[in-house]
């Protein structure tokens, strides 16, 4: 093909796909191949990935100790699709989870399959909240973002979002999340007071949900002390705890569970995204057991059985969640973000650290850096998105394996687009 064709085929993405895609207009490369925290686009170009799949690449791309499973089962023979029916996969998955991350953290939650992605584990947790207190009203937080289907949306604070559901969304309210009044009005001032008044004209909420770290409410992190309090208030009230973990779960704030921290446990817990391991569709609903008020069928679906998820699900758990030697090692990775990203701060221009773990990010007063930043990040070879309602948030978000040498090339190029955007006046002038 010679150069002159190539810039004249029309581009099918563009041509046929339709204009609700959304990464391909960010990053208008053509990725080929992946591997741990790095693609290649079509031509060769190497990306450094702070990205990682919006969250269902913890353990980065194709990592062996997912993919040997994976391609070992594939050529095997046995059972790929089985919707809700036993199959070998699916048993050494519910041990593994149940002996490797409930036990030992003195869980005992029922598991739920509700369908392929975390848009799904949300629909599930709200309809189960609903059956159990047969109550109807929701609450959910300034900024939240639960998922893309109606349900998920009616939770979601996201004007833009919400839009896209071409109807009116009821049965919830949002209520602030920790710190939206910078501290000058008590956390729970206002939702005490009308859980307590009769006549306060608000239904009494079935649940409320949370995320602990709002991923892409703009990397708002919750304090530990302020879900305790949440915890506590749920249940003086006999309302149910929804955490949505599906961005912030599978170790990315540095625990398995993102509200370990706290020292909480919610009635209901929803996973997806990392779970898998290997970046294949799976989500779980985890919750206590006498919650388990389900009809045989009552929520249904073709892809809850989706066996080499199981598989990849089973080696991550075995590989990274046996012993403590991954976190610990995910303990010094978050550690080093951090510093290095102080480092950035401080040379920089209304610029502050958001996010836990490693879902962290920068925000920026003047709403237009953050994008600027995540623009220069692709010209240069790294994988950046932004993050907020204003988008004015530069979402930092590598693979928990990500290596010392890899993480820093990523901050280094972040570090040049700050000092390029919005360099501190001091460090302008020299």
């Amino acid at each position: 093909m010679t150069e002159s064709s190539k810039t004249t085929t029309p581009d099918i993405f563009e041509t046929r796909e339709s204009e609700v895609r959304g990464y391909s207009r960010s990053w208008p490369a053509t990725f080929a191949k992946a591997h741990g925290a790095k693609q290649w686009g079509e031509d060769g170009k190497e990306f450094l990935d702070f990205f990682s799949g919006a969250g269902a690449l913890n353990y980065g791309h194709n990592n062996p100790v997912v993919m040997n499973p994976l391609v070992e089962y594939l050529q095997s023979g046995a059972v790929l699709h089985s919707l809700d029916m036993k199959t070998p996969a699916k048993r050494e998955f519910l041990e593994t989870f149940q002996d490797l991350i409930l036990k030992p953290r003195g869980l005992d939650y029922t598991v739920m399959f509700p369908g392929p992605t975390g848009t799904n584990t949300v629909e599930a947790a709200l309809k189960l909240a609903r059956k159990v207190t047969g109550r109807q009203h929701m609450l959910s937080f300034t900024n939240a973002f639960h998922g893309m289907t109606l349900g998920s949306l009616s939770v979601t604070g996201n004007s833009m979002k919400r839009e896209g559901a071409g109807i009116p969304l009821t049965n919830s309210s949002k209520i602030p999340y920790d710190d939206y009044f910078d501290g000058e009005i008590p956390d729970f001032l206002w939702l005490e007071k009308v859980l307590e008044d009769s006549g306060s004209g608000v239904d009494k909420p079935a649940a409320v949900i949370v995320e602990t770290v709002q991923g892409e409410g703009g990397l708002r992190a919750a304090r530990a002390e302020w879900l305790r309090e949440l915890s506590k208030l749920t249940k003086k009230h006999d309302i149910l705890l929804i955490v949505d973990d599906v961005q912030a779960g599978c170790g990315r704030t540095g625990s398995f569970f993102s509200f370990e921290e706290a020292g909480i446990e919610p009635d209901i817990v929803c996973l997806s995204k990392s779970i898998s391991g290997s970046g294949l569709p799976m989500a779980l609903t985890l919750f206590r057991p006498e919650l388990d008020v389900w009809e045989a069928g009552e929520h249904n679906g073709t892809f809850r059985g989706n066996n080499p998820a199981f598989v990849t699900a089973t080696a991550a758990i075995k590989n990274f969640w046996a012993d403590n030697t991954f976190q610990n090692e995910l303990a010094d990775t978050i550690a080093a973000l951090h510093q290095r990203l102080d480092s950035i701060v401080e040379k920089a221009e209304g610029a502050s650290i958001r996010g836990r773990g490693l879902l962290a990010g920068l925000h920026f007063e003047d709403d237009e850096v953050a994008g600027k930043i995540a623009a220069y990040a692709f010209d240069n070879g790294l994988l950046l998105e932004t993050s907020g309602p204003k988008d004015e948030v530069t979402k930092i978000m590598p693979p928990l394996t990500i290596s010392s040498h890899d993480l820093e090339q990523g901050l280094d190029i972040i570090e040049a687009a700050v000092l390029k955007f919005a360099p501190a006046a001091e460090t302008a002038a020299v």
